[in-house]
């Protein structure tokens, strides 16, 4: 699509310059109309050249969880002041600062002025907006709350996000430890053992096991490296195909909340989001199979997902909510007990809602105390390789005389 260069003016007769892409100039004028700006001059974009210009055609940015966040903000913000769908998003598109949140929103544009519904039009970005992000879309637009379906997930990324920050913050000090075992071992294995292996040779007679050991993996780095890495990327490739697979991907989503040290936090996450989700579509009024089967899918595990469509499965014959979910057996106590009282007093949506505040704040205290259990393991797993280093260096020169006999 063409590229037209514009000048404009805002609301407050400030100066604005920018890319926007259309058609034709009539058409890029009548979007920044209704985005709400003034155009002075629209004339089509020079075609730069150059390292830089072929170095962001070659790697765009990508959209990230703070993008949509500020993506589904504004939106709010917008509808809430009655501004229309196409001068919102004709706006946001404008003056967007990442460039391809930028093309996807003129994509989207196009697709609104094809004809289509804004859920449909952001349906065909699914790697933008997620199953879950276009369900509640379009549960917004059947209940003519788009705005507070907006607002709802503006809070839902917003705390995603933070979620996700704290877990690499705990993670960081465990990943640097392991990091620089990795590079010691690589380096003790390339330069050190080989030089002591020469001076042990010398001497000849039987060495100690640990020296052995150290001695074979150094010749199997420093002889063999070509293999070691190719076995490496096979193997990578190997798991990774085979946790892309169906079978596969199912697995290691049930390993994964089985995990020691990590499997606890992943699982009350899930809890958390579940119970969050579950809400948040109970209460924008959405039918609750339905719910299920959007929920389900927005969970990013496949274990908690056939597990929570079945739960539909078992609603749609007419079972209750707290007995489906007793049948799935991924539910806690307090998540069950809550679900009968909800059943009972027609809360569910608001009791879920408190569930998913407690496990959120069990999600932080689980975070907090991932580093601090972490480190005992990398500390014992440092202590042996010591050990074994030790032991394989210095035992051969305190047996010196026997060694040499």
């Amino acid at each position: 699509m063409p590229s037209f260069q514009y000048k404009a003016r805002g609301h407050r007769g400030d100066a604005i310059e920018g890319i926007i892409e259309a058609p034709s100039t009539d058409v890029a004028a009548s979007r920044l109309i209704e985005g709400g700006l003034t155009p002075v001059d629209i004339r089509a974009a020079e075609n730069k050249t150059g390292l830089s210009r072929d170095l962001k055609d070659l790697f765009p940015p990508k959209i990230e969880l703070v993008d949509l966040i500020q993506f589904s903000r504004q939106m709010y913000s917008l509808m809430k002041a009655g501004v229309p769908i196409l001068s919102a998003l004709n706006g946001l598109s404008t003056n967007a600062r990442n460039r391809t949140l930028g093309h996807t929103l003129a994509g989207v544009i196009e697709n609104l002025e094809a004809g289509s519904d804004l859920s449909s039009s952001l349906a065909r970005y699914p790697d933008v907006f997620s199953v879950f992000y276009v369900s509640l879309v379009r549960v917004g637009e059947t209940s003519g709350q788009l705005d507070e379906v907006f607002r709802q997930l503006a809070g839902y990324l917003d705390r995603e996000l933070k979620t996700r920050k704290k877990v690499k913050s705990a993670l960081r000090y465990p990943s640097f430890v392991i990091t620089a075992i990795i590079a010691a071992i690589t380096i003790i294995n390339i330069f050190v053992i080989p030089a002591f292996a020469n001076l042990f040779a010398s001497l000849g007679g039987q060495l100690p096991l640990p020296t052995r050991i150290l001695v074979a993996m150094s010749d199997a780095t420093v002889n063999h490296w070509e293999l070691l890495l190719a076995g490496g990327a096979l193997l990578f490739a190997g798991v990774r195909f085979y946790v892309n697979s169906e079978t596969g991907r199912y697995k290691w989503h049930k390993l994964q909340l089985r995990l020691p040290l990590v499997g606890p936090v992943l699982y009350k996450a899930t809890l958390a989001r579940f119970s969050r989700l579950f809400a948040l579509v109970l209460n924008a009024g959405v039918p609750i199979v339905t719910a299920m089967s959007v929920v389900g899918r927005a969970l990013n595990n496949e274990f908690i997902e056939e597990r929570v469509l079945g739960m539909r499965d078992g609603i749609e014959r007419g079972e209750s909510v707290s007995r489906t979910a007793h049948n799935a057996a991924i539910f806690d106590h307090l998540v069950l007990q809550m679900l009968e009282v909800g059943e009972t007093s027609g809360t569910t949506g608001d009791l879920l809602k408190d569930i998913s505040d407690y496990y959120d704040d069990e999600v932080d205290y689980a975070i907090e105390k991932l580093s601090a259990s972490i480190e005992p393991t990398l500390t014992i797993a440092l202590a042996c390789l010591v050990a074994l280093l030790a032991a394989g260096v210095f035992l051969p020169m305190w047996d010196l005389y026997k060694v040499a006999l």
